[in-house]
């Protein structure tokens, strides 16, 4: 066995090593000392120090320092693992916003993209711009299921797939696994992936699974048909054997709320039969969407079918206009504030929003510009706690840096509020849910946990300041307590600010990364 020196009290270094003083240090080795390790695993935490060397993590403990060391001072601070979002939007306007301060301003340093079904197309294009210029955080990505019907069906999507456009939807799947696509993502509330039927998934799925992939869905319903939408994908896990993950798992209606034991026991039951299924979750009552999601039969003159969303699903009061293209000046606005403003039922503001949006993307097909978004109040926070602390569901952001606080503050959320004011969670089991469990959701497999040989993406925070600070109102105020972050093992987020540094990599699928 190679003795590590380091690892050794001074007076054992005397004794194999006449000068322990002459040890240096690697040009790349640097010592985060005096810091509260919470380890990623759950592991009580302990005071100590952690080596890296060449951006991979080499000693943890209590270790002794080697000569032309760089050390940092973590002044008694908290140690952990960089926070893995394994449902996230920070990629929109990432061109312009390499730095990604609203995810490292959080502790987050990978994020998952390809959600809800729509992904970057085709994804070598895209793994080759952040190649040549590197984001401020690791990149994976999932395939999107409504990228490969768009690409195959065009404008005629509002139907069954053909079996002739299901292969060529196989042949592009196939492809985009080859480029290193995490694997499938599907959004079954969305144009175009809402008119796919149970076959088309499956069929994508299987393929899926035969490439060593996995599966990521927002399902079809998070609210009127809930538990079938749920026994879809247990089924889809069950048929494909590969691993299956709910999207921002959810009881997005009234009649519902208080149900979470009831749902957690159905995914229990589906795990003890061998489907390995789990969830991921963000922590506000507020979900964020387009205006269409709330009537899944796209009939915008059903009244009645409104009534029930403006009464089960979201109040009118707690619908609110992110983005509106065709009249900004309601953005802001909740869908009650515009009712009253125009001296009308709800029904009838929401009907004329609905058709105004319609109209606007009709003559503006080809605008890049988001036509319409929603922030809608639909869960009980008792109901985000217990999902929350279900074994296997992990944290994430369903956010970018506009449009919902969550996309900002998710992280410091839980860390401030569950955990230090509430004690819903520990620190440790609240930093594994943020860590090593979503890495194992979405076969990560060098990352998430403060151990040698892992790589050092390393968050330090203050977790007796630790907040968020975005409202419904400032959606993209930045939250405090996370003092410094590093990505690959170079600083790239102190003082509140990023540094510059753009050390992000591309995270592909789980045959390309080595195992631990």
């Amino acid at each position: 066995m190679r003795l590590r020196f380091y690892h050794m009290p001074a007076v054992l270094c005397v004794l194999f090593l006449a000068a322990c003083e002459q040890v240096t240090a690697a040009p790349s080795s640097w010592v985060i000392d005096n810091v509260v390790i919470v380890d990623g695993k759950g592991s009580p935490k302990q005071h100590g120090s952690v080596r890296v060397n060449n951006g991979i993590i080499e000693a943890v403990g209590s270790l002794t320092f080697l000569a032309g060391e760089q050390i940092i001072d973590g002044e008694g601070l908290v140690l952990a693992p960089g926070f893995i979002d394994t449902h996230s939007h920070h990629d929109a306007d990432m061109e312009q916003r390499l730095d990604a301060v609203a995810a490292t301003s959080q502790g987050i340093t990978t994020i998952v993209l390809g959600q809800d079904g729509f992904s970057n197309y085709p994804l070598v294009d895209f793994y080759q711009r952040r190649g040549e210029r590197p984001a401020a955080v690791n990149i994976a990505s999932y395939i999107g299921h409504n990228s490969l019907r768009a690409s195959v069906m065009g404008e005629n999507y509002k139907r069954v797939a053909t079996p002739g456009e299901l292969s060529e939807m196989q042949d592009l799947l196939v492809a985009e696994m080859a480029a290193g696509g995490l694997g499938l993502s599907t959004g079954l509330e969305y144009d175009p992936g809402i008119y796919s039927d149970a076959n088309e998934i499956m069929t994508l799925a299987q393929t899926t699974a035969s490439l060593g992939g996995r599966y990521i869905s927002h399902i079809r319903s998070e609210d009127r048909q809930l538990f079938q939408a749920v026994d879809e994908i247990i089924t889809i896990g069950r048929e494909t054997g590969m691993a299956v993950q709910i999207s921002h798992i959810k009881l997005a209606m009234k009649s519902l709320w208080g149900r979470a034991d009831e749902l957690i026991e159905r995914l229990d039951s589906a795990r003890s039969e061998g489907v390995d299924i789990s969830a991921d979750i963000y922590p506000y009552e507020y979900w964020a969407s387009n205006l269409s999601v709330l009537l899944p039969e796209r009939n915008f003159d059903d009244r009645a079918a409104i009534q029930f969303a403006l009464s089960e699903l979201v109040p009118p009061d707690g619908l609110i206009l992110v983005a509106f293209a065709a009249d900004p000046s309601f953005v802001g606005k909740s869908l009650a504030q515009i009712a009253e403003e125009r001296a009308e039922d709800p029904i009838d503001t929401y009907i004329m929003l609905l058709k105004k949006s319609e109209k606007w993307q009709h003559e503006n097909p080809h605008s890049d510009q988001i036509t319409d978004a929603v922030m809608g109040r639909s869960m009980a926070t008792e109901d985000i706690v217990t999902l929350l602390k279900w074994d296997h569901t992990n944290l994430c952001t369903d956010g970018a840096h506009i449009g919902h606080p969550r996309g900002v503050g998710s992280y410091p959320r839980v860390l401030g509020r569950y955990v230090r004011e509430d004690g819903a969670l520990s620190l440790e089991e609240a930093v594994r849910k943020m860590t090593s469990v979503a890495a194992k959701h979405v076969g990560i497999t060098d990352r998430g946990v403060i151990a040698p040989g892992y790589v050092a993406d390393l968050v330090l925070f203050d977790a007796e300041t630790i907040i968020d600070k975005a409202t419904y109102q400032d959606r993209s105020r930045q939250s405090e307590g996370v003092v410094k972050v590093w990505v690959n093992g170079e600083l790239t987020f102190r003082n509140d600010k990023p540094t510059g540094a753009r050390a992000g990599k591309l995270i592909k699928k789980l045959s390309d990364q080595p195992v631990k």
